[in-house]
């Protein structure tokens, strides 16, 4: 059962990363790379389950947590990057 369930995230994985390579726009990148990261999350916890690692769940955490704050940067660092350069402020003797 967990055989399946281990192949079924590998597969939404291939389509999630299908869908960062060939998304129309940049949030849909974005999106997809997240699910990408909590699918890797679920697969980490699967695969430690079915070697009989408990440990693994520990890595699954951090994984979850680095995985949260890089979405977190990379959101913002979208947010705030500026598409056109900002004009110079002119002086007195160039008005």
């Amino acid at each position: 059962m967990f055989l399946a369930a281990a192949i079924a995230i590998l597969v939404a994985m291939v389509l999630a990363l299908l869908r960062a390579l060939m998304g129309p726009t940049l949030y849909d990148r974005v999106l997809s790379v997240n699910v990408f990261g909590t699918k890797t999350v679920l697969f980490i916890a699967i695969l430690g389950f079915l070697m009989g690692r408990p440990e693994f769940l520990d890595i699954a955490l951090v994984y979850a947590l680095i995985n949260f704050i890089a979405m977190i940067g990379v959101l913002r660092f979208f947010e705030y990057k500026q598409t056109e350069p900002a004009e110079e402020p002119k002086s007195e003797g160039q008005r």
